[in-house]
């Protein structure tokens, strides 16, 4: 269904096809049709093969996508979505990751489907991709480890942290490949984001099912700007208040958060109940970050909780740029302000380390590289 909207929109097949055989495979076929679900026109994508595909494991898979000359893109994206299947399988079977076998996912199918989605990807030059809820279906599903209940073990395991909503739908509507490649390729799940839309593709599925149309849809455009604002977007406040513990590991705790991928890290001192001075810690991360902060939180500080909310951020338009000074180059934020007006900021770690290297003070570095105003 991926590929289908991806070429609904405009991906040729045949630069799927010439693209995936670079990949050690042998015998495998990518055609296309048009159908409809529910009076809505769709690609369907039919993967073929010569001969029954065998079992292989992360391992295997690896190596095969990084012995192939595809773009550093293209296997970085590949490989970041076996793994979340094989995190997932391992968890679940209790084996280890490198040796978990794929079986649904390790045919050529799974392979053409998640490499095909980079390649897609890579084809539109997208940079910023946002998911919407995912709805899961109800039931049973049939497997090589026997009858499993919908959503499919390995699918809950895959959206972990990702918002996800059931409708009453007696058949698999996302499949381990599917989340997978949404978790991967989604930097984060929210409502319609502000954009102008260029492109629609439907991709379909191969169940006509009654109460809605089977389809998956792809719209690529470009991000609004309110005005100065690169984008309004919706991230997570988690906080906790803490009265009890060393102050050393603050600053280790503020480490380890922004090691885990936490947008902002800071402390402010606060007044607790009985009288004690406290500290509130409070962390912004991403929608998918959320778990991964909430455990960092309860495992490094002596807080017995922490609470968490919504937010929405709106950001100035930015971007890094180098550029020469006396010196060398010295990496600058460029800033759009909200008259239009572009200001250079230099980066702290830049000056920090040409303050350290010609051992003059750090305020002096930055008096020299900033630009005149």
């Amino acid at each position: 269904m991926v590929l289908g909207a991806f070429v609904d929109m405009g991906v040729p097949v045949s630069h799927l096809v010439e693209s995936l055989s670079r990949l050690p495979l042998a015998g495998f076929g990518i055609a296309e049709s048009r159908v409809t679900r529910h009076g809505i026109g769709a690609a369907d994508i039919q993967v073929s093969c010569d001969e029954p595909a065998p079992s292989r494991n992360y391992s295997a898979i690896s190596k095969l996508i990084l012995s192939s000359p595809l773009s550093e893109r293209v296997k970085r994206i590949s490989l970041a979505v076996f793994e979340k299947i094989a995190d997932a399988e391992a968890a679940i079977h209790g084996c280890d990751k490198a040796t978990v076998h794929f079986h649904e996912v390790g045919g050529i199918d799974a392979v053409v489907d998640i490499v095909g989605a980079a390649l897609c990807v890579e084809y539109l030059n997208l940079h910023r991709i946002i998911g919407s809820k995912v709805p899961l279906g109800r039931g049973f599903v049939s497997s090589r480890h026997g009858t499993l209940p919908l959503p499919a073990p390995a699918t809950v395991a895959i959206l972990k942290n990702i918002p996800v909503y059931g409708i009453p739908v007696d058949c698999e509507l996302v499949t381990p490949t599917g989340a997978a490649i949404l978790a991967t390729l989604c930097e984060g799940f929210q409502e319609f984001p502000d954009m102008t839309v260029e492109k629609i593709g439907y991709g379909a599925g191969k169940k006509e099912i009654t109460s809605q149309p089977n389809l998956l849809r792809i719209v690529v455009g470009r991000e609004t700007r309110r005005g100065p604002l690169l984008r309004e977007d919706h991230v997570l406040v988690v906080e906790a208040a803490i009265d009890d513990m060393n102050p050393e590991i603050y600053g280790y705790l503020m480490e380890r958060l922004l090691g885990d991928g936490a947008l902002d890290v800071y402390w402010t001192p606060i007044q607790m109940k009985k009288n004690r001075p406290g500290t509130l810690v409070t962390v912004l991360c991403t929608q998918d970050l959320k778990q991964t902060v909430i455990d960092r939180i309860l495992s490094e500080t002596t807080t017995l909780g922490v609470r968490s909310y919504p937010v929405e951020r709106h950001v100035l338009a930015r971007e890094v740029v180098t550029l020469n000074t006396a010196f060398g180059p010295v990496d600058y934020k460029r800033v759009s302000g909200p008259d239009g007006t572009l200001r250079l900021v230099p980066e702290f770690e830049a000056c920090k380390r040409i303050a350290v290297e010609k051992n003059r003070p750090l305020k002096e570095i930055y008096r020299l590289v900033s630009p005149p105003v």
